[in-house]
């Protein structure tokens, strides 16, 4: 499991968890961060296949410019209307696909 800090995420714990991460798995890039509008680079440019956030909670699974923009939305407390949900990425072949799993 990888985790980074969130923005309600406070106290000594959450000083040690980074702001962004980066993996790879199986020969894909994936760059992780709380809030996508903190982005501060171009993904494909700097050759991520995904981008994974967490701040909005609405669950999101879209490809932009080949860049796939994913968001598992949120398994705590129902938050608005928002569906209860988890995500994951399967990454086969070089590729890679995510899911939205409602709870």
């Amino acid at each position: 499991m990888t985790a980074i800090r969130g923005n309600v995420d406070k106290g000594d714990w959450a000083r040690q968890l980074p702001e962004t991460e980066v993996l790879e798995l199986a020969g894909t890039s994936i760059y992780i961060l709380h809030d996508l509008s903190q982005l501060d680079l171009k993904p494909k440019a700097a050759g991520f296949s995904v981008v994974v956030s967490g701040h909005s909670h609405v669950p999101k699974n879209e490809i932009h410019d080949g860049v796939l923009y994913f968001n598992p939305g949120s398994a705590g407390p129902r938050r608005f209307k928002l569906p209860i949900s988890i995500g994951r990425l399967i990454v086969e072949n070089r590729s890679v696909r995510g899911e939205v799993v409602e709870l």
